[in-house]
This record gives structure tokens, C-alpha cells and sequence, in this order.
């Protein structure tokens, strides 16, 4: 059961780095968690370390299934693309920090995303997951969300914000300005207000 269930998670990352390749901001890199690559620490898949002390960014997401790993993961200290195995229920305020470029290149596109999702080899989503959180600040420029659903409030204070198609706020989307709204792009529902609140 237990090889069954290592090949299953295995698939989903291979399935989610092939659909995020066909994403115009592939390959964008930013800060790793530290590990092994490929390792499990409690339940979650970390960016890693490729041997040289370097994270290969191209190789390394953040799968997880845990509250304190999804914080984690959205931190400064996180990785570029963030994805769930479940629902989560996180009590406290979170925050989607840090900067994160294209391929580690310094004047590289700027892109990160959030992933509530499980997709199959042709990348149709197969499950939606629910990320519910009293407040998810972003700070991180360029951030999609994609897939699934946010319950709670989203306070927007970075250029770029994308909310897919297929993914729900459910909750008030807010922004800290005229100019970070004009920039975001909105494809998915928000059920209460999308409104700049400063």
C-alpha cells in the first residue's frame, strides 16, 4: 500500500511539472526548502537540494498536505509553485511572500502559483481541493491561482494576481489599490466583494 501510495504522489508531481510546462512562465524559480530532493518530510514532498547545495527549481515544488507546509512553502523561504494532496483548514493568517524568477535568472519573468488541483498525464483536473484560511495576504507579484477553491478573504497588495478559471474565492477578493487591481487578472468567481480596500 505504501509503494502504491508513493507511486500515486509521484505521478501527480510528474503530471503537475508537464502541465506547468505548458504554462508561458514555466520553469520560474525562486527559494527552495531545504531536503533532499524527492524526500518526504511529515506527509509533504519538498524542494530539495540537488547535491551541490543549489535547488534545481525546475525539479523542486512544494507538494503538500500539511497547514504548517503549505505556510511554509508560500514564505519567502518557499518554492515557486505550491501544491495541495487535500483540503486544508489553516487558523491563522497567511501570508504569500518572496520574489521568484524564471529559471533563477535575476532579470527573468517574475511568476508563482498556487495549485489546488490533482491533474491527470493530459492535464484535466481530477480533484479540487479547498484551502480554507481567515486572511491570505499576497505580497508575491505574479501569483495564479489555480484550481480549487480559497475560503476566506484575499487581500491582494502585489502587481499581477491571476485567479484562473477554474478556481473560487469564496469569500471578498480586496486590493490595495487602483493600480494592483488593474493589473490582476480575474477569470475565476469571487462570491463576495472585489473591490480595492485600503
Amino acid at each position: 500500500m505504501k509503494i502504491a501510495k508513493s507511486l500515486l504522489v509521484g505521478g501527480m508531481v510528474i503530471a503537475l511539472l508537464a502541465g506547468c510546462g505548458n504554462n508561458a512562465n514555466n520553469g520560474n524559480t525562486g527559494n527552495t526548502n531545504t531536503g533532499n530532493t524527492g524526500t518526504t518530510n511529515n506527509g509533504n514532498t519538498n524542494a530539495g537540494n540537488n547535491g551541490n547545495g543549489n535547488a534545481d527549481a525546475m525539479t523542486t515544488p512544494s507538494i503538500v498536505n500539511q497547514s504548517d507546509a503549505f505556510v511554509n512553502a508560500v514564505s519567502e523561504q518557499g518554492t515557486w509553485i505550491i501544491a495541495t494532496l487535500n483540503d486544508l483548514a489553516i487558523e491563522q493568517e497567511v501570508t504569500v511572500a518572496g520574489t521568484f524568477h524564471d529559471k533563477g535568472a535575476a532579470d527573468g519573468d517574475v511568476y508563482r502559483k498556487i495549485a489546488l488541483y490533482a491533474q491527470d498525464a493530459d492535464h484535466n483536473i481530477t480533484d479540487s481541493y479547498t484551502l480554507s484560511v481567515p486572511k491570505l495576504t499576497v505580497k508575491s507579484e505574479n501569483l495564479l491561482i489555480q484550481g480549487g477553491t480559497v475560503k476566506g478573504d484575499v487581500y491582494v497588495e502585489a502587481a499581477g494576481f491571476h485567479l484562473d478559471a477554474t478556481a473560487t474565492i469564496d469569500g471578498n477578493l480586496y486590493f490595495s489599490s487602483d493600480d494592483v487591481k488593474n493589473s490582476a487578472k480575474i477569470d475565476g468567481k469571487v462570491t463576495g466583494a472585489n473591490e480595492v480596500k485600503q
